[in-house]
């Protein structure tokens, strides 16, 4: 977290950037690794702060709260959530945060340890930080994967540029996608919010869909982010604005990237504006490690898929079907 700008910037704004829902508070930080966001927490006036890491970083995490003269503030504990306990066990904190996100989210992630925090020590009316979270994909274009073999220092590389696609073509890739590669601006595969979700509600996801293609490109696989909110208070200088933790292309790099789930060779094809482009995607907890999430990719037949209405795709039903909506419209 230390080096990556963008969300340790999302976190400072959201926690020191809000002292009004921080002092005198409570705080429960899950996961607390070097203890930054202790000591951010600290910063915003926080009452105490308990610091649980299960590494043993948490020895080192001791060290930078003394170094910041907050070690009457943060206390820390060296074990996993699911084994810590506060002092009283009437006690409950006011909030909860903790930077648990994983690649695609939930992958490698520690929500479920979250949820754990959350049912035991949260007030009924407490905080989490972050408090939503959504999952987006769009079919995209990948000529870093897929281009970059055709011409090496004027050496045409494509067999073996197939053969390193052929290699690893049953994982996903976790890249940087240039937003100007995404052939739709983003479907919601899932929301969460944070206060509510169970964590057997997080055993599967399915998004079944025709996007239609906002620009023209190669089809050459779906890619997957995801932007966290948090909580915002309310100061008298000025209006609350959305807190966003964001990996979407078109923000500042984040170390989560996006995850491609690349097509097969014979899979891609030339998309033109306005084409349909069928697919369901299936995200499901690995069966030997509920830390792990797979994928499963299936494309689709779009015209025997059912579109949303009205579609703004080219097909000919979807046209007339568009033009006999307006016409209604007008009708009435």
């Amino acid at each position: 977290m230390l080096t990556d700008g963008p969300r340790q910037d999302a976190y400072h704004r959201a926690i020191v950037g809000n002292p009004e829902l921080f002092a005198g508070k409570t705080v429960l930080d899950v996961g607390a690794g070097t203890g930054i966001l202790s000591i951010f927490c600290a910063q915003a006036g926080a009452r105490k702060v308990y610091a649980v890491e299960a590494s043993s970083l948490a020895r080192l995490a001791r060290e930078v709260i003394k170094e910041n003269n907050f070690q009457d503030v943060v206390e820390v504990s060296e074990c996993r959530v699911e084994d810590f306990r506060l002092p009283s066990e009437e006690d409950r904190v006011d909030i909860i945060v903790s930077e648990w996100m994983g690649f695609f989210l939930l992958h490698e992630g520690m929500l479920d340890s979250v949820l754990v925090a959350r049912d035991r020590f949260l007030k009924p009316n407490g905080l989490m930080f972050p408090d939503t979270a959504t999952i987006y994909l769009a079919p995209c274009s990948v000529p870093s994967r897929f281009d970059r073999w055709n011409n090496v220092s004027g050496v045409r590389m494509q067999h073996f540029g197939r053969a390193l696609r052929h290699q690893g073509s049953d994982k996903p890739e976790v890249l940087n996608v240039a937003p100007e590669h995404l052939l739709h601006e983003g479907h919601v595969v899932t929301w969460l919010d944070l206060k509510e979700v169970t964590a057997d509600e997080l055993d599967a996801f399915e998004a079944r869909e025709v996007l239609v293609a906002q620009r023209t490109g190669k089809l050459q696989g779906i890619c997957i982010w995801f932007d966290c909110t948090f909580p915002v208070g309310e100061q008298e200088c000025r209006m609350p604005t959305d807190i966003v933790l964001s990996t979407n292309p078109a923000a500042p790099e984040t170390h989560w990237k996006q995850t491609v789930i690349p097509l097969p060779e014979g899979a891609c094809e030339d998309i033109e504006q306005r084409d349909p482009i069928a697919f369901e995607l299936k995200m499901t907890r690995n069966k030997e490690s509920n830390r792990r999430y797979d994928l499963q990719l299936t494309l689709l037949d779009a015209e025997k898929e059912e579109h949303s209405l009205p579609c703004e795709c080219q097909m000919t039903k979807c046209i007339l079907m568009k033009a006999h909506l307006e016409k209604m419209q007008v009708d009435v």
